[in-house]
């Protein structure tokens, strides 16, 4: 696998741009103040599925083969990139299977199921679903779409980077949350590549910490549980190429913990008047913490995930023991 090109990104957004529009990029006032820095956020909530990877759903299966597409494709989600392939295979008349653990974001499964996929309940976590996600390909003869480790994948949520760099392109800071890690792979590629000055940082659950583990080991590194909160950072083991690419390019990982994330959605809710889902407040998260590195840059937030259950964002309002 080679990873995409600025090329290819560029190729995605004729693609992307078909099925949906450029999300708003919108400087908070409230948090920058707060932060001593200026602060904006890239609305990736605002795309047909709420998160940003409805960008690599859409140029994947847009240039599936014709018989890849008359087989039908499979994937593993915890419900977001479950639903860009669903997404992605309504609009493009294909069948489309989804294995998600048995505990999955009811919300996100529902909407999966709206979409047209045939969603499968099974195994504790992630990386459980995508074993068996992997096997039925084998066995049945479905193309089977890998969370990151497809170079298509990851040049269609690179379009998202480009819309950063060409409405802030003095931008400084760029903070991404990683699960599988295609956003924040792609922000390297295309971020860093526009303006070798810019940081591109992930943000990573403390208690799903693989890539976090793996970048500072320079090798992979799994972990034994994934036991956060935040379904759309929890995965266990960090993926090829994506790794490579942050391995490469990425600037650093800040870690996070379950409370400081649900700070991150009351913060996001509060002072912008955006609901996110903890994934997608990750980053804010993450700016508040290491608020004083960020002093007097601009830093974009990406805010992906407006996914949250009502029971998660009652706990978010009024229990903080809940995770």
């Amino acid at each position: 696998m080679q990873p995409p090109t600025l090329q290819d990104v560029y190729r995605a957004r004729q693609v992307v741009y078909r099925y949906m529009a450029p999300t708003p990029l919108i400087r908070s006032a409230a948090m920058s103040e707060a932060l001593g820095c200026e602060i904006y956020l890239k609305l990736e909530t605002v795309t047909p599925i709420g998160a940003f990877k409805v960008r690599g759903g859409l140029n994947f299966v847009a240039q599936l083969p014709e018989e890849e597409r008359t087989q039908g494709v499979i994937t593993a989600s915890t419900g977001n990139h479950g639903q860009s392939i669903a997404y992605a295979a309504k609009t493009f008349g294909v069948r489309a299977v989804i294995a998600a653990p048995e505990g999955a974001n009811p919300d996100k499964v529902a909407a999966m199921r709206r979409l047209g996929a045939d969603v499968v309940l099974t195994g504790r976590d992630f990386d459980e679903s995508r074993v068996w996600a992997q096997e039925e390909a084998r066995l049945k003869g479905y193309r089977y779409v890998h969370p990151a480790n497809e170079p298509l994948l990851i040049a269609g949520v690179g379009t998202a980077s480009l819309e950063i760099m060409e409405a802030l392109p003095d931008v400084d800071a760029v903070l991404v949350p990683i699960g599988g890690g295609s956003g924040a792979s792609s922000h390297c590629l295309v971020a860093k590549r526009l303006s070798p000055k810019v940081k591109v940082i992930g943000v990573q659950a403390e208690k799903a910490p693989a890539m976090y583990l793996s970048w500072k080991a320079g090798r992979k590194v799994e972990t034994p549980e994934a036991a956060t909160w935040a379904e759309g950072v929890a995965t266990r083991t960090p993926f090829d190429l994506p790794f490579e690419i942050i391995r490469e390019h990425l600037d650093d990982i800040v870690l996070v913990s379950e409370e400081e994330m649900r700070q991150g959605v009351i913060s996001l809710l509060e002072a912008a008047h955006q609901l996110a889902e903890a994934a997608g407040a990750a980053p804010a998260a993450a700016a508040r913490k290491i608020q004083d590195r960020l002093r007097g840059q601009k830093v974009v937030l990406i805010v992906s995930g407006a996914n949250i259950t009502r029971d998660q964002l009652t706990r978010v309002l009024t229990d903080p023991q809940a995770w």
